[in-house]
């Protein structure tokens, strides 16, 4: 049996805070829904102390879906931690998110105040929350940046005031998988079963995904992420990544989540509809070129057996099929089976009269061509013969 890791998807908190994402309530409503489809374990769905959208938001989310666990975020002071607990009020399974920095470079020029002032006020923060809700989580903002001792210093103590999840973010995305991994696993062996020890890492370097997987080996089972990856500057690490890289790889990674993969690439779809931008062509798992190919060797050897090129199905994430561009990198063998899918059955002269005519228009162009111009190549050709026959 392979361990369980848990989904905290924060799409629509962290993910909204980056520019051209903000949501309104209706639209959060409408991707909650998707995240429920989805299997997410907890759906952070707002900072309630920030804006009264927010706070609408998170009563909304917790109404319209009873089952989910929902999770309200709260920086650690009394004001942030009630706001929370009141957006909480009639959802079935709340939780409260509580974070303070610790790094001494946060310390020293944000907070401007002395390490035990942040423990003090973590600890309070979590038993604050203990008296409104039975499911606390508290985040060490900068955490990959904080002096490791005084990391697991904090960590103990709020675990003892009632915390059930503590969260190690590499907020500003500064660390690397190795060392990630390490600081994760003296977090996992000092709290042991006390308490659930969570990553939420950024992409500012490229390695949210990396770095959020080394954390999983080293026993972390619960890791922060968004559809798409967005979220506050190169953003968080991405939900469909981390998910499809555990469902593919199990005998190098042997961890399971429970999220339905099928759901991905409409999630995506979704949420791209609603902020102001999708995820580029090439992202993994759900970009438009994800599961396209244009070169030659590539398709041919796609058209004999799928999984020479994919190591995903994708109807597995969503997607109906792979897809074979045909462009100036194509072969014979792709552009004879968009021949024969538009009906058209050529002998081999044909395809090569054919074939040459297509890769004279694609070295021309930037993109593909599209089945109509195929046509138009292939009644030229036709006309061509009809012409030499009379």
């Amino acid at each position: 049996m392979s361990d369980r890791v848990y989904i905290f998807d924060t799409t629509l908190r962290d993910g909204e805070q980056s520019p051209g994402c903000s949501m309104t309530v209706p639209e959060k409503l409408r991707m909650a829904r998707k995240l429920a489809d989805l299997g997410v374990d907890i759906l952070e769905a707002g900072f309630p102390i920030a804006s009264e959208g927010d706070f609408e938001a998170v009563d909304a989310v917790s109404r319209e879906f009873p089952w989910l666990h929902v999770a309200a975020l709260a920086r650690a002071c009394t004001l942030d931690v009630e706001r929370a607990a009141e957006s909480l009020r009639r959802a079935k399974r709340p939780r409260i998110h509580t974070f303070i920095a610790t790094s001494d470079i946060h310390l020293k020029f944000k907070l401007k105040k002395s390490r035990q002032q942040v423990l003090d006020e973590a600890v309070a923060a979590v038993e604050l929350a203990r008296q409104h809700v039975d499911d606390v989580e508290f985040s060490a903002e900068d955490g990959s940046r904080t002096d490791p001792d005084y990391l697991e210093q904090v960590a103990k103590a709020v675990v003892a005031a009632g915390a059930r999840t503590v969260n190690i973010p590499d907020t500003v995305g500064y660390s690397v998988p190795e060392e990630y991994g390490v600081l994760i696993g003296r977090m996992v062996r000092a709290l042991g079963d006390c308490a659930t020890v969570s990553v939420h890492c950024h992409d500012d370097m490229g390695l949210a995904v990396p770095n959020s997987i080394a954390a999983v080996k080293a026993g972390a089972r619960q890791v922060e992420c968004t559809i798409n990856g967005i979220g506050e500057r190169a953003g968080n690490t991405s939900l469909e990544e981390i998910v499809m890289i555990l469902k593919t790889r199990p005998d190098a990674y042997p961890f399971h989540t429970g999220i339905q993969t099928e759901h991905l690439y409409s999630a995506s779809e979704m949420l791209s509809s609603i902020i102001t931008f999708g995820p580029q062509p090439n992202k993994a798992i759900v970009g438009r070129n994800a599961f396209a190919h244009e070169a030659g060797i590539h398709q041919d050897g796609y058209l004999k057996e799928k999984s020479t090129y994919e190591i995903i199905d994708p109807r597995s994430v969503g997607v109906p099929e792979g897809k074979l561009v045909l462009g100036k990198h194509s072969g014979r063998h792709a552009l004879l089976k968009r021949c024969q899918e538009l009906g058209f059955h050529l002998d081999r002269q044909e395809l090569d009269e054919l074939y040459h005519r297509f890769v004279a228009v694609a070295d021309h162009r930037k993109k593909g061509l599209m089945d109509e111009e195929i046509l138009a190549l292939i009644h030229e050709g036709q006309s061509a013969q009809h012409a030499v026959a009379d």
